[in-house]
């Protein structure tokens, strides 16, 4: 069974930094791809970072490279997207999503969705 549990989410001021964690079942991270995604009131959910579970390619949206991380720990089963140098403009809910993907930044190609986490940054 596919399951992804996101927390870490929370209010910041601009230029802070948060941690986004995502608890996958072996199932997830079976999948071809795990990554996060962010979805701001009134606005099409965006890729923010994701990766092939095979190895390769890691994708970062260009709104975040160099100041987001996204890793795993797969001896905790965990995905990591560490977020730094926050802006206003990255006020969303975060998901993290699985799936047989192909390209890493599009959400229709993922199959499974965690339940979000909010992330407020205040100016």
């Amino acid at each position: 069974q596919v399951q992804l549990v996101e927390s870490g989410g929370g209010s910041v001021q601009a230029g802070g930094s948060l941690r986004l964690s995502c608890a996958a079942s072996k199932d997830a991270r079976s999948r071809n791809c795990l990554g996060w995604f962010r979805q701001a009131p009134g606005k099409e959910r965006e890729g923010v970072a994701a990766f092939y579970t095979g190895g390769g390619v890691t994708y970062y949206a260009d709104s975040v490279k160099g100041r987001f991380t996204i890793s795993q720990d797969s001896a905790k089963n965990t995905v990591y997207l560490q977020m730094n140098s926050l802006k206003p403009e990255d006020t969303a809910m975060y998901f993290c999503a699985a799936g047989a993907c192909v390209a890493l930044d599009q959400p229709d190609e993922y199959g499974h969705w965690g339940q979000g986490t909010q992330v407020t940054v205040s100016s």
